[in-house]
């Protein structure tokens, strides 16, 4: 069952001793972006993070909706959201191509969307160097091409465009917009405008 919704309802948020926010309510449907704006520390992350199932909120409810109605929270977390962190998350001493494997197929896809995606963002003739001697950007591109090939609905993205050339989030804009239109859902923790028509909601902190 896909991920057809999202809807946060009162929810606060604390990092240590700190409330990041409360009340914070919103929803998101099929086909549509969310951008997470806001200082640094005002929560963009911890709210992804939440999302996602790793921080537990203080106060509120975080719900998923299928086609047929309400989603248990994790299976939908398990099987239809990725999280692409500010950080990669890559295993440097692996080659790009088994890391690029072995995380296509922790997220359930295979060796053939592995190789398409890695076509599509240009990794192909970088697969056999190992992750350690590749630049920012191209990290960025390999974590990146795991939620091009393991296609799920919901995508969580921390600063995803941060390290890219200008070519290249032209490219992932593409990629954003073609999941949209295929009836995925974004959310977005950004400091510059997402490329594409995205509501924007502001944590204050």
């Amino acid at each position: 069952m896909r991920v057809a919704g999202l809807a946060v309802e009162a929810l606060a948020l604390r990092r240590g001793e700190r409330r990041l926010f409360s009340g914070l309510a919103f929803r998101l449907a099929a086909g549509e972006a969310l951008a997470l704006t806001g200082a640094n520390g005002s929560g963009k992350t911890s709210l992804l993070r939440a999302i996602a199932g790793f921080i537990r909120p203080d106060e509120g409810k975080i719900a998923f909706e299928g086609p047929a109605g309400p989603m248990d929270a994790e299976d939908a977390r398990r099987s239809d959201t990725h999280l692409l962190g500010h950080q990669d998350g890559l295993k440097t001493a692996r080659t790009a191509r088994e890391e690029l494997d072995f995380q296509v197929r922790w997220t359930g896809g295979d060796a053939q969307g592995a190789r398409a995606a890695a076509e599509t963002l240009g990794l192909t003739r970088l697969l056999d160097l190992e992750v350690r001697k590749l630049s920012a950007g191209q990290r960025r591109r390999l974590a990146l091409a795991r939620i091009v090939a393991s296609p799920r609905a919901l995508w969580l993205l921390d600063e995803p465009m941060a390290p890219l050339d200008a070519a290249h989030r032209a490219l992932f804009a593409e990629l954003i917009g073609q999941h949209l239109a295929g009836g995925g859902l974004v959310v977005a923790a950004v400091h510059d405008p997402l490329p594409i028509a995205a509501r924007t909601l502001e944590l204050a902190g």
